[in-house]
């Protein structure tokens, strides 16, 4: 009965657990490492395991650091099921193919223009190998237990971090075996468009991640922040750039222009949110308002409830194209969020050198991307293999954030009626997981470690609730 961290072990990115069984392999999320290149090689790298003796995958949410190894993983011989939630796999019928196609266009830019170090250049995986990961995906309900693999079983629990995000509560040997919850990405309290949450009583060991296990994020200000950076932007006559995760965070920062529109605190501007990838999220987020925080739930099926008075959805390549060259005051949303691939690299190169512009990040940037460099104040970034020189306003809010900070994992935490044995620190990086070990051992006294990559412990040994 063993567990072995083949990802989001001392970093955020590549999310896999495999548990092995009485000889059955079941993985828990098969996520793409990002951000650093010695992380993103990774993803080159054999399994230390065949993929055809994985028997079962189980997605905790859709994104790519989640998810986005599952092409591969197919590709290398895994013929099993994917399960997920129906959300989950509504989205990764939009974010995988997608990643696909980047990819595909990717290594063709670098192969035309000969900035790779590789010749030549190959995509980690096609829209194909995605087409044939979706071909696996297994939709399943909240709070419905299913056997994924002889003696182990899983029942999803909602997360708040994302449509169709779930923690995945295994048990592994049967009755008496161990209760294990992966906990996936934690959701925050008391934000828009997410349901908070669910708390969980019991466990013996837990997955709990630390991404901001390090800080607070900033208390809500009703907007004010994000109303004062349109206003000095358009005043300058300038464009806001917003990188955006295309799942998830869209449409919150929708949310939120629409609102500061109808109250009057911001001037009404053209909203281009150019990711096709983000325009097809919307559509199912919209289809599933059912499991939407009850504000949006009210608004039924209604396919502009995240739509600001000039919304303006930018489809084909032209139209990006034409933006791009526009210098028309306005809000352009684009992916990626971290500036790591994307349409949002051609608007970042047309705005970053003109400092009437203002480019505002809304989520976590990791070590190595591009957003991380810029956040941090490089004064020049290399796109599409050219230094950028970078004069525009570069500013950030935490808040959108869609990952629980320290209180709110404290405050997840304490729903605990029985303490889990041990609990792993996973998907963050060295200083923030350090942080968040001493907090939880300072508050709360229970058994943490931080496991490395590669990593396997023995599940029987792992302790029992207390």
């Amino acid at each position: 009965m063993r567990l072995t961290f083949l990802g989001a072990a001392q970093t955020v990115t590549g999310s896999k657990y495999l548990v092995e069984h009485d000889g059955h392999r079941v993985m828990v999320d098969c996520g793409l490492f990002q951000g650093l290149r010695e992380l993103r090689l990774l993803n080159w790298k054999p399994l230390p395991v065949d993929a055809a003796s994985i028997e079962s995958v189980v997605l905790t949410h859709a994104h790519l650091d989640h998810t986005g190894y599952l092409p591969r993983l197919v590709a290398q011989g895994f013929a099993g099921r994917a399960f997920c939630t129906p959300g989950t796999k509504d989205l990764c019928q939009v974010i995988l193919p997608d990643a696909g196609r980047l990819q595909e266009e990717d290594a063709h830019q670098a192969n035309k223009h000969g900035y790779s170090r590789h010749h030549p250049a190959l995509p980690l995986f096609t829209e194909g190998d995605a087409y044939a990961a979706l071909a696996t995906l297994q939709p399943l309900g909240y709070g419905v237990p299913v056997e994924v693999a002889p003696g182990i079983e899983i029942e999803f629990l909602e997360a708040g971090h994302l449509l169709g995000s779930a923690f995945a509560r295994m048990r592994v040997g049967g009755a008496e075996g161990r209760l294990v919850l992966f906990g996936g990405d934690l959701g925050r309290y008391d934000r828009p468009v997410l349901l908070d949450p669910v708390p969980v009583d019991t466990a013996d060991v837990l997955l709990l991640e630390s991404t901001y296990g390090n800080r607070v994020h900033s208390p809500d200000d009703d907007g004010e922040h994000l109303a004062e950076v349109i206003r000095s932007t358009v005043k300058l006559g300038g464009k806001l750039l917003v990188p955006s995760f295309a799942i998830g965070r869209v449409e919150e920062v929708l949310y939120w222009i629409k609102k500061l529109e109808s109250e009057g605190r911001i001037p009404v501007l053209p909203v281009f949110v150019d990711s096709p990838m983000a325009l097809e999220a919307l559509k199912y987020y919209t289809a599933r308002a059912h499991e939407l925080d009850p504000e949006l739930r009210a608004a039924g099926r209604d396919v502009c409830t995240f739509c600001t008075q000039r919304f303006h959805p930018v489809q084909s390549a032209d139209q990006s194209k034409a933006l791009v060259r526009s210098r028309v005051p306005s809000i352009i949303i684009s992916a990626s969020g971290m500036a790591t691939g994307g349409r949002v690299l051609h608007h970042l190169k047309a705005l970053l050198p003109d400092r009437r512009n203002t480019v505002l990040f809304v989520g976590y940037q990791a070590a190595g991307t591009r957003g991380r460099s810029l956040v941090d104040g490089m004064h020049e970034v290399k796109i599409h293999g050219r230094m950028i020189p970078v004069s525009a306003r570069i500013d950030k809010i935490d808040s959108m954030s869609a990952h629980a900070d320290r209180e709110e994992i404290l405050r997840w935490l304490g729903g605990f009626s029985h303490v889990p044995g041990v609990t792993y620190l996973v998907h963050g990086e060295p200083e923030p997981i350090a942080a968040l070990e001493s907090t939880i051992d300072e508050t709360l006294g229970w058994t943490t470690h931080a496991p490395r990559l590669g990593e396997t412990v023995d599940l029987e040994m792992a302790g029992v609730a207390r």
